[in-house]
């Protein structure tokens, strides 16, 4: 019988809808076990790299379903964003319509693909449903001290009078307008995640189920140092500069003080128009290449000086976009002497470069020398080891009250605020002279407006005349219109699946530690640092609100690697994309779902091949004709088939749990060419159908009611193998000669060394690399290699 998958997988979709096959329940006697893909932005249409992403995730979730788990395998949206945002500008619409039309559309083709999801715990990020809790949960941190407001920088377009994202500037200037972006300073909302840094960066050690690679770059965007934190009072009074070194041996070697344009006391002092016009030109810079080594150093002097408390010099302040607000204190004691940076700048602005660490050799003037050594003009430190004069120096800065040892992090408390419409509104109102006041949980959801024009000037929801006044126990006051950044939406969204119609709170505990911490998250490597480490750090906030039991919510990381074609990343732009409906409208979506799990390891990109398309319709026309004509054959079993099958079944479980999908399919295609040649029994194309399941589910459940099986395939009981069937009685021994290969010769299982050294002394092939030579040594492993030392 042919295989046309058209003419039937519709009809199976339509049967696991009907059925609720894919429904989870609460509770079961078995075990359970949660599966998750990172939710996609409804940007309109799948492409081949989300495919990839599933097609893992539903192959994990039906293997675990048939092997005895009580599986939970939702899906959602990220729905808010910019993009909406922008796309409702373009054809002067709300964002929602834009954004429930692509939900709905994308919902189709995740159906179509034969995704087992459980439909009714649905998630969309831009449903009240869901945002009232996002605000909830901020009120909540409000309460606990996680949340503060402060100045913070923004792009800012001069001509639309908005506030733009990084992504909307392009070439420093406003992606609309095309005006130069020029950078603000206003009052912001932040989340308070460095105070979690120190246990965001020991649970990393928790995590064995992580790629290496996904926690050094957590541990290094935490960016934990251990150093000295100095006090330099200015000559001015009343005001002082602290800066973090963890090089506090060089302290008698600073000739002056650098801080970044960011910091609060260049914006406070740095009047001079000189210095406004140079932080405005510095933050138009990107971070990136403001900390390239390469960059030719600049800078402006401040105007003040300060006091070092070692010797009480007085050095003078710079500003300069080398120093970052990212890092320390956004303030730097600049030793040019050892100090790569310190020495460029003191070079180009004629400031003094003192030695105070003795290199091994002599020093010429013309570079830094930023290794450790014997301390030199430093007072009573000289004479000292870095090592040693570290700690003394910092003993003495406490002891007088001007520094001390502390832990600095890198990263940075959390920006949740923007200046656009299309997100979760900020819970908060304001009196006429300022002060914020938190809107009161009985009036959430504070829900956007719908009396807002999308013209791209200004923030839609301060034009919102329904919007900008709320009255909170009496008092009329104004509401915050700043939205949430949409990493607070997907920062918890996996917890609202374990409970998605609740309505008195964000989820049930039991429910959620029912099912927490997640089995498998899959995910690109791009989401490495802020999603999965917000994610863990509302995880480590809702736990000490009581609302879960678990610190860390992913258990495994799975990180796949990109779909590749003609050479680069799939992309609109490039105009290299692949519809996946498409390939389901010709091949069917089993195809798709073969192709894309065959046709790399996950971890490693996959590059697009329409042949390899082609190959994995051949292979599952195959599989679908061997079992279709079972019943009309009725060939018998077979002492090979039977050894065969069993060898499958152990290599396709061991690949599935390893994520070897590729590797698992090979055996499969293995077996089926078995079968074509030899034939296949009725229990043994069973058995092929139910390995099959997870990888092809619409051909498997077509064959399995073939077979004449009641129910689905997919709740069928995933086969066991007798080990005694997956050995073989013979295995190849590889025969050496001082190391080189010269023969592979079948042996029986389990020969000894004195057996295997007789064959080869019998062998002529061997013997003619011998003859003439002494035989000095023998190695043997028992199955494997015999290897003769011979001079």
């Amino acid at each position: 019988m042919d295989y046309k998958p058209l003419e039937f997988e519709e009809k199976w979709l339509n049967y696991w809808d009907e059925s609720g096959l894919n429904r989870t329940l609460n509770s079961s006697d078995r075990p359970n076990y949660y599966v998750l893909e990172m939710f996609p932005y409804p940007s309109g249409r799948l492409h081949i790299g989300h495919v990839r992403n599933y097609s893992i995730g539903d192959c994990i979730a039906r293997f675990m379903k048939m092997s005895g788990y009580n599986v939970l395998h939702p899906s959602g949206f990220d729905a808010f964003g910019l993009p909406a945002e922008n796309a409702a500008i373009k054809h002067h619409i709300n964002p929602a319509e834009w954004t429930l039309e692509n939900v709905n559309f994308m919902i189709g083709q995740q159906k179509r693909l034969g995704l087992a999801y459980d439909w009714n715990r649905l998630v969309v990020t831009c449903n009240d449903d869901y945002y009232r809790w996002n605000q909830w949960i901020f009120l909540k941190m409000f309460d606990r001290g996680l949340v503060y407001r402060k100045k913070g920088w923004v792009n800012w377009d001069p001509v639309d009078h908005t506030v733009l994202a990084n992504e909307q500037v392009i070439d420093g200037r406003g992606w609309r307008s095309g005006a130069l972006v020029e950078k603000r300073e206003i009052e912001q909302w932040y989340l308070k995640i460095t105070d979690y840094a120190d246990e965001l960066l020991s649970g990393l050690d928790e995590l064995d189920g992580w790629p290496e690679r996904v926690k050094t770059m957590q541990r290094n965007w935490i960016g934990k140092s251990l150093g000295t934190e100095v006090v330099f009072k200015s000559t001015l009074p009343g005001i002082e500069v602290n800066v973090f070194t963890t090089r506090p041996d060089t302290l008698f070697g600073v000739t002056y003080v650098v801080l970044a344009p960011e910091h609060p006391l260049v914006s406070e002092l740095g009047t001079d128009p000189d210095v406004v016009q140079y932080v405005q030109k510095s933050l138009a810079k990107s971070a990136i290449d403001r900390a390239d080594m390469t960059q030719i150093k600049t800078g402006v002097p401040l105007g003040i000086s300060v006091i070092n408390p070692v010797n009480n010099d007085v050095v003078p302040v710079y500003v300069s976009d080398y120093v970052l607000m990212d890092y320390g204190t956004g303030a730097v004691m600049a030793v040019p002497a050892h100090d790569d940076r310190d020495f460029e700048f003191a070079q180009r602005f004629g400031l003094p470069v003192r030695v105070v660490i003795q290199s091994p050799d002599v020093w010429d003037g013309t570079s830094a020398y930023t290794g450790t050594g014997k301390l030199i003009e430093s007072g009573k430190f000289s004479g000292l080891e870095s090592e040693t004069a570290k700690e003394r120096i910092s003993q003495w800065l406490e002891e007088n009250n001007v520094g001390k040892s502390v832990a600095k992090y890198r990263l940075r408390d959390w920006l949740i605020s923007r200046q656009r419409y299309w997100g979760t509104p900020i819970p908060m109102a304001y009196r006429s002279d300022g002060t914020p006041i938190p809107v009161p949980i009985e009036q959430l959801p504070v829900r956007l407006p719908l009396d807002v024009q999308f013209e791209g000037k200004g923030n839609p929801l301060e034009q919102s005349l329904s919007f900008r006044h709320v009255e909170i126990n009496g008092e009329l006051l104004s509401r915050e219109t700043d939205t949430m950044d949409t990493f607070f939406d997907s920062s918890w969204y996996f917890l609202r699946y374990t409970d998605p119609s609740n309505t008195d709170s964000p989820f049930d505990k039991r429910m959620a530690d029912s099912w927490l911490p997640i089995g498998q998250y899959i995910g690109g490597i791009e989401h490495a640092v802020l999603h999965l480490l917000y994610a863990r750090f509302f995880s480590k906030v809702l736990r000490d609100l009581g609302l879960h039991s678990v610190g860390e919510p992913f258990k495994n990381l799975l990180c796949q690697g990109m779909v590749i074609k003609d050479g680069a990343k799939m992309s609109k732009s490039l105009g290299n994309v692949v519809d996946p409906s498409d390939i389901i409208s010709k091949y069917g979506a089993d195809t798709a779902r073969v192709f894309i799990l065959f046709g790399a390891p996950v971890e490693r990109d996959l590059d697009w091949s329409d042949a390899g398309v082609d190959g994995a319709f051949r292979f599952l026309s195959r599989v679908f004709r061997v079992v279709s004509d079972v019943q009309a054959h009725h060939p018998s079993s077979s002492p090979e088939l039977e050894k065969l099958l069993h060898k499958t079944i152990k290599s396709v479980t061991e690949d599935i749990q390893r994520f070897s999908f590729n590797t698992a399919i090979s055996r499969l295609m293995e077996l089926t060419n078995f079968t074509v040649q030899h034939g296949i029994s009725s229990d043994s194309a069973r058995i092929l159908t139910v390995l099959i399941a997870p990888f092809a589910p619409f051909m498997a459940e077509e064959l399995w009611q073939q077979l004449g099986d009641k129910g689905s395939v997919h709740t069928q009981s995933w086969p066991s193998f007798d080990v005694s069937k997956t050995i073989d009685e013979s295995v190849t021994l590889v025969v050496q000669v001082n190391g080189k290969v010269r023969d592979k010769i079948e042996v029986p299982r389990g020969m000894s060394q004195a057996d295997a050294e007789k064959l080869v002394a019998e062998s002529d092939r061997i013997q003619k690399f011998v003859d003439g030579q002494s035989i000095v040594k023998i190695i043997f492993v028992k199955d494997k290699i015999l290897n003769l030392v011979v001079k």
